[in-house]
């Protein structure tokens, strides 16, 4: 039985005046129905422009490589109502709400819209399946908000909105791209409950796109870590920080604050990050990594099985019997 979604060996590229530009480089991954995927990386890592890659919202001057597969069909071969299905199926909650919801349009017309594209409900029915929702999230007077507009809500709100929105057509998997980064503490942690009990209620696969390890940790059953857009570590979660598979993924952990206790500067990935395009061609984290030999820069460097989990690393399986070289 194959997995809900199968990302093999996907490369992106984008043309910058004129000439293509390496986006994304042989990202393979799988999820389970009702399983939650962390994605994790430094700005640039390719860590939103996956999610788009898998929901087929390239440009169409996009170059493409490699698989994405939903329920055991690829998804770059569908085409009109085949893909608009699919996207009823794998929507997207965005970073930031105020970007993506037409300010000029009252919150009931933005969650109706895809409901009444995909078929299946009339006008009524997906106004009273939208006030529904939108109490679920927790939101007071949801038939009320319906008839309001987007500046009239607050940021947490309107993400609330969105998220509400994706659950319109009865989704099987959400792709939730840093949904977080714009909104306060403590509604950021609102956002991840009802995302978390969404996906254990409704059995939802999930895709969590995030700067913060430990967000991803808690929510997510597995973290893939993006370096210069590729995946250089792939592990459950639950062993991501004790158990670091690649040099870059036991920088992050060592760089990390204790909240128990009192101590000296925190350790530094010497270095500065770099963008796929100007990967080496070697291993792309050779310049920073204060394991590397000759070897890791002689050629292509493979995702390859390491304990449980993966690792894009000539020396994983060296360095990890060595725990102390950590």
């Amino acid at each position: 039985m194959s997995a809900l979604l199968e990302v093999e060996h996907l490369s992106v590229w984008l043309p910058v005046e004129g000439s293509p530009r390496s986006i994304l480089t042989d990202v393979s991954l799988s999820l389970e129905e009702g399983e939650a995927l962390g994605i994790v990386g430094e700005s640039g890592s390719g860590k939103s422009m996956t999610a788009r890659a898998i929901a087929r919202l390239l440009p169409p001057s996009a170059e493409i490589a490699g698989t994405v597969a939903f329920d055991g069909a690829d998804t770059y071969e569908l085409k009109g109502a085949a893909l608009r299905r699919f996207r009823s199926q794998v929507p997207i909650v965005f970073q930031d709400p105020r970007a993506h919801i037409n300010p000029l349009r009252r919150i009931g017309d933005f969650m109706c819209e895809g409901a009444l594209a995909s078929g299946g409900q009339s006008k009524a029915a997906a106004l009273k399946k939208a006030t529904k929702l939108l109490g679920d999230m927790g939101i007071k007077d949801p038939e009320g908000r319906l008839h309001q507009y987007p500046h009239e809500l607050s940021g947490g709100m309107l993400q609330r909105v969105m998220i509400a929105s994706t659950l319109m057509t009865d989704p099987r998997l959400i792709l939730a791209d840093e949904p977080t980064t714009a909104l306060d503490v403590t509604t950021q942690e609102e956002v991840v409950a009802i995302l978390d009990e969404l996906r254990r209620e409704r059995g939802l696969a999930l895709i969590f796109i995030t700067h913060d390890l430990d967000l991803a940790a808690a929510l997510c059953d597995q973290t893939a870590v993006f370096y210069a857009g590729e995946i250089v570590d792939l592990q459950a979660s639950s062993t991501l920080h004790t158990d670091p598979l690649h040099p870059y993924m036991a920088g992050l952990a060592a760089a990390r604050p204790a909240v128990d206790s009192r101590g000296g500067r925190l350790a530094v990935i010497p270095g500065n990050p770099i963008s796929a395009y100007e990967a080496p061609r070697g291993c792309r984290f050779a310049a920073r990594c204060g394991f590397a030999e000759d070897r890791c820069t002689a050629g292509r460097v493979a995702l390859e099985p390491v304990a449980s989990g993966f690792a894009r690393c000539v020396r994983a399986e060296e360095l990890r019997a060595a725990r102390g070289a950590w």
